[in-house]
């Protein structure tokens, strides 16, 4: 795949998962009612919303901005791991709402590792050199 593609296709991946993100928390700034409902049916008080939806601001800006993109990616996986430990403890179904914030995490960790150089280079495993064994890589010392 082209530089150029690959880059567009991040852009699309990290994009979904952008809108999906805002339209949550406008959701919750806004204290909409199906925000409301869904906050209070996971055991937590209405009054966290506004909250929560400032959070996901920050870490939505964090995310877009290319130069912070890595810490906002890290930011959000902390957040969707919260959101999981929440459907499990109230007995939420697994694929459809458990494992739902591990498909967002997917679509921003894969967008940003397609279109940010630095992300590739930080998750490419470093090869051995001849008659060096992987763990005696430069990764290892």
């Amino acid at each position: 795949m082209s530089m150029t593609r690959q880059r567009h296709t991040g852009l699309v991946l990290s994009g979904i998962a952008v809108l999906f993100l805002a339209f949550d928390a406008i959701m919750k700034l806004l204290r909409l009612g199906p925000a409301v409902e869904a906050t209070t049916q996971l055991g937590y008080a209405a009054s966290v919303l506004v909250p929560i939806g400032a959070i996901q601001v920050v870490c939505l800006v964090v995310y877009v901005l290319p130069r912070t993109s890595v810490l906002g990616a890290i930011l959000w996986t902390g957040y969707l791991g919260g959101a999981i430990a929440t459907h499990v403890r109230v007995g939420s179904p697994l694929f459809s709402h458990i494992l739902f914030p591990l498909y967002v995490a997917g679509l921003l960790w894969a967008g940003l590792w397609l279109r940010d150089e630095r992300v590739r280079a930080l998750l490419r495993p470093e090869r051995p050199t001849h008659g060096h064994s992987f763990k005696e890589s430069a990764a290892f010392r």
